[in-house]
């Protein structure tokens, strides 16, 4: 069958014959119709994130949506290796697919399923966020953090707050308060978190989130809770130093959201709901249909928005 293969560590994927994957108990076969394009997908390919398994070559892509064998339309996570999404077939642990609405078509759902269960997962999982409350998606004209901007509002925020390093981006993003990453970035953070604000939803690290880190030592007493829930790392920093005065100084609960930080039923739990709420939440999406057979080209080339999904067959 037809494949996007990844033959070593770090390696962009080639387009080429792989062989036919073969069920075991509890497996489903599914024929492949979409597979996005996300930074997950790219990092767990290549066996660069944390829950790469071992051994290549294997086919790219970690998510996507098809047909099982016995015609129903599913999104599907972590194929079983050496098998992936990115192919004309894979096979994937029945437990690991979640029902795609009649209403919904192969692209979008294979494009919002990942960054929107991401958000979800982050605002409702880890954060425990109230209605009325109100929220900071740091990273925001990304993919997932637009989604995130829209879910807050849909859970009923009070106000959003939006950073990022594109201005014009950023007001497009549906935020309340828009804040630019540069001169004056931690200065903005330290008035707005003395107004209150109750959770931050963090797609950047590095020293931006260190300066609302720090900005919420200046501004928050009294023992105030904010809840900083770090999702990823799109600026690039993978570390930071974060003195231990700035949490014994105050009240800011640190915590991650992603897999094995959020069991993985309820991560598939997050994406069907994430599938119910596009309709009456108006969960948007960018996304750009890329045929498989271009793997090549697009894997060195895609970056941001809109979000490539590989259509096969």
């Amino acid at each position: 069958m037809k494949a996007a293969i990844v033959l070593g560590m770090g390696q962009g994927p080639v387009y080429g014959e792989f062989r036919e994957p073969v069920a075991g108990d509890g497996e489903e076969i599914v024929t492949v119709m979409a597979a996005a394009l996300s930074p997950f997908s790219k990092a767990r390919s290549t066996g660069s994130h944390y829950s790469s398994e071992d051994g290549f070559p294997v086919v790219a892509g970690a998510d996507g949506v098809g047909r099982t064998a016995d015609g129903r339309r599913v999104y599907f996570a972590l194929p079983e290796a050496p098998f992936g999404a990115m192919a004309e077939r894979t096979v994937v642990d029945a437990r690991r697919c979640v029902a795609v609405p009649d209403g919904l078509d192969d692209v979008t759902a294979a494009a919002i399923a990942n960054p929107g269960m991401s958000a979800w997962a982050a605002l409702m999982e880890r954060a425990k966020m109230q209605a009325g409350e109100t929220v900071l998606v740091h990273g925001a004209t990304g993919t997932a953090g637009r989604l995130a901007v829209q879910l807050a509002r849909y859970f009923g925020a009070g106000k959003v707050i939006a950073t990022g390093r594109n201005v014009a981006e950023l007001e497009t993003v549906g935020a309340d308060v828009v804040v630019p990453l540069g001169a004056g970035f931690e200065d903005a953070l330290v008035e707005l978190f003395a107004g209150g604000i109750d959770v931050v939803i963090d797609y950047l690290w590095g020293e931006s989130a260190k300066a609302i880190m720090v900005a919420i030592v200046k501004a928050v007493e009294d023992g105030r809770p904010v809840r900083f829930v770090h999702v990823g790392a799109a600026a690039g920093e993978m570390e930071i130093a974060l003195p231990g005065a700035a949490l014994r100084s105050s009240a800011m609960v640190l915590m991650g959201s992603g897999l094995k930080s959020v069991p993985m039923r309820v991560l598939l739990g997050a994406i069907a709901k994430v599938f119910a709420a596009v309709e009456p939440a108006g969960l948007t999406i960018a996304t750009r249909r890329v045929p498989l057979a271009e793997v090549e080209a697009v894997w060195r080339e895609a970056a941001g928005r809109p979000r490539v999904v590989f259509t096969v067959g």
